[in-house]
Protein backbone atom coordinates (compact mmCIF):
# COMPACT_ATOMS: atom_id res chain seq x y z
CA UNK A 1 0.00 0.00 0.00
CA UNK A 2 1.31 3.42 -0.91
CA UNK A 3 1.37 6.18 1.69
CA UNK A 4 1.43 9.94 1.33
CA UNK A 5 1.08 12.97 3.54
CA UNK A 6 -2.04 15.11 3.78
CA UNK A 7 -0.20 17.97 2.05
CA UNK A 8 0.94 15.75 -0.82
CA UNK A 9 -2.55 14.28 -1.14
CA UNK A 10 -4.05 17.76 -1.34
CA UNK A 11 -1.57 18.80 -4.03
CA UNK A 12 -1.90 15.59 -6.06
CA UNK A 13 -5.55 14.66 -5.48
CA UNK A 14 -6.54 14.17 -9.16
CA UNK A 15 -3.55 11.88 -9.74
CA UNK A 16 -4.28 9.89 -6.57
CA UNK A 17 -7.92 9.45 -7.61
CA UNK A 18 -6.79 8.07 -10.96
CA UNK A 19 -4.35 5.68 -9.30
CA UNK A 20 -7.08 4.43 -6.98
CA UNK A 21 -9.94 4.41 -9.48
CA UNK A 22 -8.15 2.98 -12.47
CA UNK A 23 -5.08 1.31 -11.04
CA UNK A 24 -6.85 -0.31 -8.09
CA UNK A 25 -4.14 1.10 -5.81
CA UNK A 26 -4.82 1.75 -2.12
CA UNK A 27 -3.34 4.93 -0.71
CA UNK A 28 -2.81 5.62 2.97
CA UNK A 29 -2.87 9.29 3.98
CA UNK A 30 -0.76 10.29 6.97
CA UNK A 31 -0.63 13.36 9.18
CA UNK A 32 2.44 13.84 11.36
CA UNK A 33 3.55 10.32 10.44
CA UNK A 34 0.31 8.68 11.60
CA UNK A 35 -2.36 7.18 9.31
CA UNK A 36 -5.57 9.23 9.31
CA UNK A 37 -7.40 8.10 6.17
CA UNK A 38 -7.21 5.89 3.10
CA UNK A 39 -8.25 6.25 -0.50
CA UNK A 40 -9.71 3.03 -1.87
CA UNK A 41 -11.58 2.12 -5.03
CA UNK A 42 -15.34 1.71 -5.16
CA UNK A 43 -14.73 -2.01 -5.71
CA UNK A 44 -12.82 -2.18 -2.42
CA UNK A 45 -15.51 -0.15 -0.64
CA UNK A 46 -18.25 -2.46 -1.95
CA UNK A 47 -16.30 -5.50 -0.70
CA UNK A 48 -15.82 -3.87 2.69
CA UNK A 49 -19.52 -3.05 2.98
CA UNK A 50 -20.48 -6.60 1.95
CA UNK A 51 -18.14 -7.97 4.60
CA UNK A 52 -19.64 -5.66 7.24
CA UNK A 53 -23.16 -6.73 6.21
CA UNK A 54 -22.19 -10.40 6.45
CA UNK A 55 -20.68 -9.88 9.91
CA UNK A 56 -23.78 -7.97 11.05
CA UNK A 57 -26.00 -10.80 9.78
CA UNK A 58 -23.89 -13.40 11.54
CA UNK A 59 -24.00 -11.42 14.80
CA UNK A 60 -27.78 -11.07 14.52
CA UNK A 61 -28.22 -14.80 13.87
CA UNK A 62 -26.06 -15.56 16.90
CA UNK A 63 -28.02 -13.11 19.08
CA UNK A 64 -31.32 -14.67 18.01
CA UNK A 65 -30.04 -18.17 18.82
CA UNK A 66 -28.73 -17.09 22.23
CA UNK A 67 -31.77 -15.08 23.30
CA UNK A 68 -34.92 -17.11 23.88
CA UNK A 69 -36.98 -13.96 24.48
CA UNK A 70 -36.11 -12.45 21.12
CA UNK A 71 -39.06 -10.82 19.38
CA UNK A 72 -39.09 -10.15 15.65
CA UNK A 73 -40.51 -7.03 14.07
CA UNK A 74 -42.94 -9.21 12.13
CA UNK A 75 -44.38 -10.67 15.35
CA UNK A 76 -44.77 -7.22 16.87
CA UNK A 77 -46.65 -6.01 13.79
CA UNK A 78 -48.81 -9.15 13.66
CA UNK A 79 -49.76 -8.89 17.34
CA UNK A 80 -50.26 -5.15 17.66
CA UNK A 81 -53.58 -3.83 18.87
CA UNK A 82 -55.22 -1.10 16.86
Amino acid sequence: MTSTTVSEARNNFPELLNRVGYGQERILIERHGKPVAALISMEDLNRLQALEDALDSALLRHAVQENEGFVTLESIIANRVE
